[in-house]
């Protein structure tokens, strides 16, 4: 009762200021714009709260319940926790490795697995949800490592690569570009495929959007500022595997980009878009129109199922 009191409190609020201005976007709904203000708010202020608390409230997004029609089977892999998330038709020769966002810094399997299971029962293929470590305990490049590790023992375990994908979304679309250039610097067989929504992928934060789509979003500069002092202290933020914008994307597999009209960092999903095009890389780019930073994981909002069934395309496709 006392949630459904502060919705229908937060509803008026926004509802009184878009009789006064008008709506904060043209095509948004109120309860839209009411869920758009509620996380622009708290993201300018998330960074007084102690990152322990930051890291549970992002589990409060979720549902207690696990997602249906999935079977959920912890594991360890390279001493850090992993899940793997099956769904009842599931090819189980096909898997893809997700990374989960959060700014280096927060985020688990709990916050994911509902949006991970979603997109598994979609693309009919098993998902390895992996809890790598976390910055400013383990900067860079401690989950790079553990994401390699990962690909290592799916490999291990006699995995193809051929049917295989790396996805992720924010900081874990950055991850999973920089796993794939370490693989291939490496001379690993890369995956089939790979997916990067509403990615971060430039930790200098020269995108245009940061500033322009800033009354928008809920990723704000100082956010950003917070996450990548977090992540890379002591390291070049130009480095390749910390902002792949600035990598040479050549060789990589068959790419989808996904972001939001109206999120901050737009610009580095349309960069790393022309970054990879220039390199020969099979690309595509979806921006979807209103939306802000990692709406596809997000309950109820415009576009959202759209987006996850490009992905479960995708990866069906290339799979």
């Amino acid at each position: 009762m006392l949630r459904e009191a502060m919705g229908r409190a937060l509803l008026g609020a926004v509802e009184m200021r878009r009789r006064q201005r008008g709506p904060l976007r043209e095509n948004w709904s109120l309860e839209m714009e009411t869920w758009s203000r509620v996380m622009h708010h708290y993201a300018r202020r998330s960074h007084l709260l102690p990152l322990a608390w930051q890291r549970k409230a992002i589990e409060a997004l979720v549902p207690a319940s696990g997602p249906p029609g999935v079977t959920r089977t912890l594991i360890t892999v390279a001493g850090r926790r992993a899940e793997w998330i099956v769904p009842e038709a599931a090819d189980d020769a096909r898997v893809l490795l997700y990374l989960h966002g959060g700014g280096y810094s927060i985020g688990n399997i709990e916050s994911h697995r509902h949006f991970v299971a979603k997109v598994a029962r979609r693309a009919g293929l098993r998902a390895l949800l992996l809890d790598y470590r976390l910055a400013p305990e383990h900067p860079f490049p401690a989950g790079l490592d553990d994401a390699r590790a990962t690909w290592a023992w799916l490999r291990e375990r006699g995995f193809d690569p051929a049917r295989m994908a790396i996805a992720g979304e924010s900081a874990g679309g950055g991850l999973t570009m920089a796993t794939l250039l370490a693989l291939r610097d490496a001379g690993d067989p890369l995956p089939a495929a790979a997916a990067v929504l509403s990615p971060w992928v430039d930790l200098t934060m020269s995108g245009g959007t940061i500033e322009t789509n800033d009354r928008f979003d809920y990723i704000p500069r100082k956010a950003l500022e917070i996450y990548a002092r977090r992540y890379a202290p002591r390291v070049d933020r130009r480095d390749p595997l910390v902002s792949p914008v600035f990598a040479d994307l050549a060789g990589l597999p068959p790419l989808l980009i996904q972001a939001g009209a109206a999120e901050t960092l737009l610009d580095d999903a349309r960069v790393l878009d022309e970054r990879a095009r220039q390199a020969g890389v099979e690309t595509s780019l979806s921006v979807y129109d209103d939306s802000i930073h990692a709406f596809m994981l997000m309950r109820g909002v415009p576009h959202a199922g759209v987006a996850v069934d490009e992905l479960a395309a995708h990866l069906r496709a290339h799979l």
